[in-house]
């Protein structure tokens, strides 16, 4: 009895291993497998592609076409900046020395530091480091001839215009409020409205026994005639005796002539 019931139990497990619908669970379990096992090759395969992408072009996006720098506050910014530098320029500076040969250096700084710092920014750029960057611009007194001082204040002026439309955190408004203030002074100190504007020439002087401390006021005499201007100071530069000539600075006022 106990030998047919064993035989019995082994019958239906052959019949139910051999059922359709269990073949069709297994067909259906290597399936699910194999089809995983590709997804995962597939998977595989683009992260290999990714990575010698990376290795062929580099790790930035230097290929990328993107405008995310050049939003539209850049073009607002760099449009408020490009106004005032001309409006100190055009309007402020040229009518009254009459002198072009900063333009293209004072429109150029200001567009190569705005430019500059208006990408640093986009790194955090702080307002400190901004003005260290000024500073090194600074240094340029100190290293090049043959620019006035008022000149080097220009253009000390024009690269600050650039920073502060470039790294200014408020609104445009303000933006262009504080611009307006800056333009509103040198206007005001450089154009005879408190102080008279001073202006210089140098000259060279052959009668050499008028330089002498006590024929001063001869010499101011003498100068204001053969100039025309009303010289109000003088300052002897260079005595050249071999030559008997001297190199004098004189000093005049722009209301004159």
């Amino acid at each position: 009895m106990k030998l047919s019931i064993h035989l019995l139990l082994q019958i239906v497990l052959v019949i139910f291993l051999l059922h359709p619908s269990s073949c069709l669970k297994a067909q259906e379990t290597t399936g699910t497998s194999y089809v995983s096992m590709l997804q995962e090759k597939q998977a595989n395969s683009q992260r290999v592609n990714q990575e010698l992408n990376k290795k062929i072009m580099g790790d930035s996006d230097f290929f990328v076409v993107g405008f995310d720098k050049l939003s539209g506050s850049f073009f607002a910014r760099v449009l408020i900046d490009i106004l005032f530098v001309f409006i100190l320029i055009r309007l402020i500076y040229y009518p009254i020395y009459r002198k072009k040969d900063f333009f293209f250096t004072f429109f150029l700084f200001n567009i190569v530091i705005f430019i500059i710092t208006y990408l640093l920014n986009k790194v955090d750029l702080s307002m400190g480091a901004a003005f260290g960057l000024f500073a090194v611009f600074s240094l340029l007194r100190y290293r090049t001839e043959n620019i006035s001082a008022k000149d080097m204040t220009y253009l000390f002026v024009v690269i600050a215009l650039g920073l502060i439309s470039a790294v200014n955190k408020g609104t445009f408004i303000e933006t262009i409020i504080i611009n307006g203030i800056i333009l509103l002074i040198a206007y005001a100190l450089d154009a005879n409205l408190f102080i008279k504007n001073e202006k210089t020439k140098n000259i060279t002087y052959e009668n050499i026994e008028l330089i002498r401390p006590e024929n001063y006021v001869l010499l101011l005499d003498d100068l204001k005639k053969r100039t025309g201007l009303n010289i109000h100071k003088i300052r002897i530069d260079q005595i050249d005796f071999l030559h008997d000539t001297a190199k004098i600075i004189v000093y005049y006022y722009c209301s004159d002539k």
